[in-house]
């Protein structure tokens, strides 16, 4: 662990159009709001155009879009007079080639083949013969459009390199002549000749595992983290690396002194692996306490629910396998073709299937070999268990995939992570829609709800063995907003009412695909009101997503207008969209009392907390680029200068309330770090007890309201109390002192469903 990690840290998605000046801007404001370190999006050379920086074209600069290395001067200025540190966003595991012309070493690949000083640094199979660039329309006759223009060929806007001696003659000529050869953007699936970031040909991997790739791919990052200019460094996608370990390892010794986190996501009950960093991202943490909020007991109502309405006779776990498959077989046929050709004892459509079989029945994104072994055994077991005629196969294969010393164990675990990937988070979340405030990732749709004893767990063992592990509720690769989220909850408990109102609705403006259907009228009352366009964004590609219906591939052009009409008739149809609004508005208030609970506990439990840009106020967010729209720092500013001349909002629509817990909790802890050191839980002691949700960090107590329909059906809080310390307390939200010993919680949470409690000089100063 670095000797100082962060305090707590602000989400920026740095891009074009707000770019490292205008990030400075702000740097007065996440000061005020109580954040010790400024966490951007990738700040290196994208893809012109890039509007998430996630792929690199050159690694040797600041983008320019940007500002450049001027504005990466100024942000740190602005920074450091506000004593702020900075975290950064890195990409180790693929580069963008989408524009070839914007990444030298990719143009130079292409130039001059296996002879380029950069032909190890992209993970490219050579012995398949010419590189093939999916760039072509999927026509028998596209080549016809290829240009010989100023030494280049040309496609449309498309430019390529022309290696040296080969420029005489035709354009289709000089093509057949290149390294490269232009393919319909059909093929690449199937039959690309380099590994990408998931099915993404535009992203093409890095071989990092070489210390000459990783020392140029890295050399400005640690450059800035040996001068102190960044304090922190999350590691995007790791489980795209041939070895992860010991990249890991390779960073933590060029960078001591920083912040490691990384973008690795745990399946319930999955442990991160030892590695030399301070923890994960968040999305463990995202899932226990966004699952707090939701009423376990529903489960049955909902799966009756589901199956009424899709008809569904199919168990999640033989979706996945079907989804997966899909993904081994399809998006990353190409893949698969690789490491099938790595196990020529096996004939070469046995073993295709036998590792698509292995990945799809993997239950977790990827082993970590000699790791793991226990999760190839279970994925062999069930493989087998599906297809017994492939056990010769299958036993060959996993023979090979025990020695973490084969080619073949090193690659399959990059297919399995890209696999659980596209077919589990891109594909069977937006398919199985029983519950969608839990298909996130990091969460299950299958793990309704966290029960409290479960969550006091999970962050006892944070605080002993990842203390400066990430927390978050939002980020931006989240498929709905945290408040979306909080809102749907409320439906768990009023599962009679909602199956009621959602089979009206589907009834009365039926679609085709109803498992989509309740998809939709899910996400419309998490979000509503929102805007009619971006709507009709989310449910498009959602349903592209799920691939039942349509599809990015073949999109459905009679599906998905009969889809834009459902969207275009919640806001035309005065009827319907009254009752919309209805339900949504009444509940709404639970959904704010949620949001609250569950962003003070995720600000308060063991980790550095992030808040993702925005989202200190009500944030109605959506699946990207929707949740990576504008935010209005003015607006924010005000209210937190409000809030900080002595006003106390009440719970209402401007979302000042949210703003009030955000700023008075991160003050505390940046300014009061050693309150923040253990975790025990606070039991309340009543008839009403489970509907509460406390713990004591060290000299800090946190109480949050769960399940806030059932408490208010049940009168109130009743005699139900806190035992407090018998010292006086001070509440940060309310200015409240309390003297400690038994607290009913009708007071204490008399005017907002949460309270956070420290010494009063501590609590004092955190407000100041």
């Amino acid at each position: 662990m670095p000797a100082t990690p962060p305090k707590a840290t602000y989400r920026v998605q740095v891009r074009p159009g707000f770019d490292l000046d205008a990030t400075a801007a702000i740097v007065d404001y996440l000061a005020d709001l109580g954040v010790s370190h400024l966490y951007s999006a990738p700040l290196l050379t994208a893809t012109p155009g890039s509007q998430h920086g996630y792929d690199v074209v050159d690694h040797r600069a600041v983008n320019p879009e940007l500002g450049g290395e001027a504005a990466r001067q100024r942000l740190l200025r602005a920074l450091r007079d506000k004593g702020l540190g900075l975290v950064v966003d890195i990409v180790p595991n693929h580069a963008g080639v989408a524009v070839p012309a914007a990444n030298p070493a990719w143009w130079d690949v292409l130039r001059r083949g296996r002879d380029s000083a950069y032909a190890d640094w992209f993970d490219i199979d050579w012995d398949r013969g010419r590189l093939l660039l999916p760039v072509l329309a999927d026509d028998p006759g596209a080549l016809d459009d290829l240009k010989l223009v100023d030494g280049e060929l040309r496609y449309h806007e498309h430019r390529f390199p022309v290696a040296d001696g080969t420029g005489d003659g035709t354009a289709r000529e000089v093509h057949d002549r290149q390294h490269y050869e232009l393919v319909s953007w059909r093929r690449g699936d199937a039959e690309l000749t380099y590994r990408r970031f998931f099915a993404i040909a535009g992203l093409a991997g890095l071989r990092v595992e070489d210390p000459a790739v990783f020392a140029a791919t890295h050399e400005l990052i640690l450059r800035w983290a040996a001068a102190g200019e960044v304090d922190g460094i999350r590691v995007d996608h790791p489980d795209g690396l041939r070895d992860p370990a010991g990249y890991l390892a390779r960073l933590r010794a060029a960078a001591p002194d920083a912040w490691l986190v990384v973008e690795k996501i745990l399946e319930y009950g999955e442990e991160l692996p030892d590695w030399p960093v301070d923890g994960t991202t968040g999305y463990d943490a995202l899932a226990m306490a966004g699952g707090l909020f939701i009423d376990i007991d529903a489960e049955g109502d909902f799966t009756v629910l589901d199956t009424q309405l899709a008809g569904r006779r199919t168990s999640w776990e033989d979706l996945t396998h079907t989804t997966k498959l899909a993904a081994a077989t399809q998006l990353l046929a190409a893949e698969l073709t690789r490491l099938a050709a790595l196990a020529p004892e096996v004939p070469t459509e046995q073993a295709r299937v036998a590792l698509a079989e292995l990945a799809a029945a993997f239950d977790v994104y990827r082993g970590y070999p000699p790791h793991g072994a226990r999760h190839l055994a279970a994925a062999r077991s069930e493989a087998g268990r599906r297809r017994p005629d492939l056990a010769a196969a299958l036993d060959a294969i996993t023979r090979r995939l025990r020695n973490p010393d084969d080619e073949l164990a090193m690659r399959f675990p990059q297919l399995t992570g890209a696999v659980m990937a596209k077919g589990v988070e891109d594909t069977a979340f937006y398919r199985w829609t029983r519950f969608v405030a839990l298909n996130e990732v990091g969460d299950s749709p299958t793990r309704f709800g966290v029960p409290p004893a479960e969550f006091h767990r999970f962050a006892a063992a944070q605080q002993v063995r990842w203390p400066a592990s990430m927390t978050t509720l939002s980020t931006h690769d989240t498929k709905r907003g945290e408040d979306v989220r909080a809102r749907l909850a409320v439906l768990s408990e009023l599962p009679g009412r909602w199956a009621e109102q959602v089979k009206t609705w589907m009834e009365y403006a039926p679609l085709p695909d109803p498992a989509f259907a309740h998809l939709l009228w899910q996400t419309a009352v998490g979000a509503w009101p929102i805007e009619r366009e971006r709507l009709h964004a989310y449910v498009e590609k959602a349903a592209r997503e799920a691939g039942a219906s349509t599809s990015w591939a073949d999109p459905n052009p009679a599906f998905e207008q009969a889809l834009h009409d459902v969207v275009d008739r919640m806001y035309d149809d005065p009827s319907l969209h009254d009752e919309l609004t209805e339900l949504a508005a009444a509940i709404t208030p639970a959904g704010w009392c949620n949001s609250l609970g569950q962003k003070l506990i995720q600000l308060t439990m063991p980790g550095v907390p992030d808040t993702y840009q925005g989202t200190e106020l009500w944030d109605n967010s959506l699946v990207d680029p929707d949740n990576r729209r504008p935010v209005d720092f003015d607006v924010r500013r005000e209210l937190l200068a409000r809030i900080d001349g002595g006003w106390r909002p009440p719970i209402d629509t401007d979302g000042a309330a949210k703003l009030l817990v955000v700023s008075r909790t991160l003050r505390l802890r940046r300014a009061h770090p050693e309150l923040f050191t253990t975790y025990r839980p606070v039991p309340a002691h009543g008839p009403l007890g489970r509907h509460a949700l406390a713990f004591d960090r060290g000299g800090v107590i946190a109480v949050a309201t769960r399940l806030p329909l059932g408490l208010a059906r049940a009168g109130g809080w009743c005699d139900t109390a806190l035992s407090l310390p018998v010292h006086e307390m001070k509440d940060l939200f309310t200015g409240r002192v309390y003297s400690g010993g038994e607290t009913p919680l009708d007071n204490l949470l008399a005017d907002y469903p949460v309270a956070l409690l420290a010494p009063p000089t501590a609590a004092e100063e955190a407000v100041s």
